[in-house]
């Protein structure tokens, strides 16, 4: 029995007849939304204030930061993208692009996460653009719009993303339009996220991150055994020129290795940069309820995030071997290697099929784990920095909540408008968005919390001239190919930061209010 939907339509009629292992997974993740939704509606009544409805009133836990700051990471792009890669070209571009981002989460929360802590909340600010302006004492907030433009210009695709891994998903498994099942989840995380803000993105990012470990876990050990056993899947691995080298990547239509040159390795470790300029991720350290306990966080996420990144390239890897020793047809989109060995092991009976929902609602997990946190994000850089520090629209905190959520409705429906490309690549996309943030904030987040001579002048430019660059990068420089054909997220952060720099010595040093503020924030405790 598949459990693909079972197409027998009656010509009379038009009655579609679904098989019996589909409505079991369908009534697995079924079960898995309801849960969700039943957390945002639980906490719903904790949303008195911003503070409560995007930092959760600063009272979070070790364990719940460290979770959600990991499973709002990670998005669809480590059940599907992570493992197509790893399948389609081999070991390298994968694991150069985990080991970056597993080093760059690591020091993220080795420097970045106390500070960060501690800084906003002397200065009083519950969103990363408005920690800007109050660093810099912007009282024009123009680096407040500016930062909250950036963050909804590059979280939307993002977010687009996510809900096509959720159309391919219901397209590939149950013969679904490909667009009911993006506008369906983008509806699910609409609902929940609105109705219980930061505290039900957290709580259901902490489930979320148990239900994909478990998917990962589940999938890697069916891979292993329907491929033959470990030494299969490892002869496997080395019968194909380059598959396994670390400086060389698989093609697959011509039988050879491809290889790059060290620079591309930096360019892929590059990736680990993006961490330090996260609103989504940011953001998390500063709701957690005691700075001492980022510790316990930073163990928690590291090792997590390590593992995640780890058994879903393997997975790639275990696919491609199940494909050559005939456990299931090659596939035309690697990204769907996952939901390909989901589809043979539901195959095994009922507990098979049950397990096989859990495995689906992991990869929707990642998905809505991310998109939940972008649009909460993007939704305060729109009613707290937009309209109400830029424009000086005074809200009252029902009328802030309210833009806050027709925001999240508006993101939702141009992710939805974007996301119409069943085609479309889910680690093309979200490597684009990566770049942008992190070239746009990261230099700023780093010098705002580390050099006290940084100006106002010299974040601004350094903010624009990232943003910028990764566009002019992308599109004008990298198409050039050559020592040129790296990853736009290393030329726009150096880019940036260079800005940074010669822009803040070039211009009237921060007064000294600044200055005690920042060394006052940065006494050892």
């Amino acid at each position: 029995m598949s459990i693909v939907l079972v197409q027998k339509i009656n010509k009379g009629n038009g009655v579609r007849v679904m098989s019996g292992i589909s409505v079991i997974i369908l009534c697995t993740i079924f079960a898995y939304m309801c849960l969700l939704i039943g957390v945002g509606v639980y906490n719903a009544r904790k949303n008195s204030s911003s503070e409560d409805f995007y930092l959760g009133g600063r009272k979070m836990g070790a364990l719940v930061v460290a979770m959600s700051a990991e499973a709002s990471d990670m998005s669809s792009w480590l059940l599907m993208g992570l493992p197509g890669v790893a399948y389609l070209t081999g070991l390298a571009d994968a694991f150069w692009t985990a080991a970056g981002l597993a080093i760059g989460t690591y020091l993220n929360w080795l420097f970045t996460s106390r500070r960060l802590r501690r800084y906003s909340e002397k200065i009083g600010a519950i969103t990363v653009p408005t920690f800007f302006a109050k660093r810099f004492h912007d009282e024009k907030n123009i680096i407040t719009a500016i930062s909250a433009v950036i963050i909804v210009v590059f979280f939307v695709p993002y977010v687009a993303s996510g809900f096509a891994a959720c159309g391919k998903l219901f397209n590939s498994l149950f013969g679904l339009d490909y667009m009911v099942g993006v506008v369906v989840f983008a509806v699910i995380i609409v609902v929940y996220t609105i109705a219980g803000g930061f505290t039900t993105v957290a709580t259901n990012d902490l489930i979320q991150s148990i239900v994909m470990s478990i998917a990962l876990v589940s999938i890697v050990t069916f891979g292993v055994s329907s491929a033959g056993g470990m030494g299969a899947v490892m002869d496997n691995a080395r019968s194909l020129s380059g598959y396994l080298s670390l400086s060389a990547i698989h093609d697959a239509v011509a039988g050879s290795a491809i290889p790059y040159s060290p620079l591309t390795a930096v360019s892929l470790l590059a990736w680990g940069i993006g961490y330090f300029g996260m609103p989504h991720i940011l953001v998390r350290f500063m709701s957690i309820e005691d700075e001492n306990k980022l510790v316990l966080s930073r163990r928690v996420a590291s090792i997590w995030v390590t593992f995640a990144m780890g058994v879903a390239i393997f997975i790639g890897i275990v696919g491609l071997a199940v494909v050559n020793a005939g456990g299931m047809p090659a596939l035309e989109d690697s990204e769907r290697v996952i939901i390909a060995l989901t589809n043979e092991l539901s195959k095994n009976g009922f507990l098979a099929a049950v397990l096989g929902g859990v495995i689906l609602a992991g990869i929707l997990a990642a998905t809505m784990s991310t998109a939940d946190s972008q649009m909460l994000v993007a939704a305060s850089g729109v009613s707290e920095n937009i309209v109400q520090d830029f424009l000086g629209k005074k809200l009252t905190a029902k009328q802030g909540l309210n833009v806050a959520r027709a925001t999240i409705l508006g993101i939702a429906v141009i992710g939805v408008f974007l996301a119409r490309d069943p085609n479309s690549s889910v680690f093309g996309i979200v490597s684009f968005a990566w770049a942008g943030m992190g070239a746009a904030f990261a230099g700023v987040m780093i010098c705002a919390l580390f050099w006290k001579r940084t100006t106002l002048q010299g974040a601004l430019a350094g903010m624009i001239a990232g943003g910028v660059m990764v566009f002019v990068w992308k599109y004008v420089v990298r198409p050039m190919g050559g020592i040129l054909d790296i990853y736009e997220l290393l030329p726009a952060f150096l880019i940036s930061l260079a800005m940074i720099i010669i822009v803040s010595l070039a211009t009237k040093a921060p007064s000294q209010d600044i200055i005690d503020e920042f060394d006052s924030v940065n006494v050892k405790k």
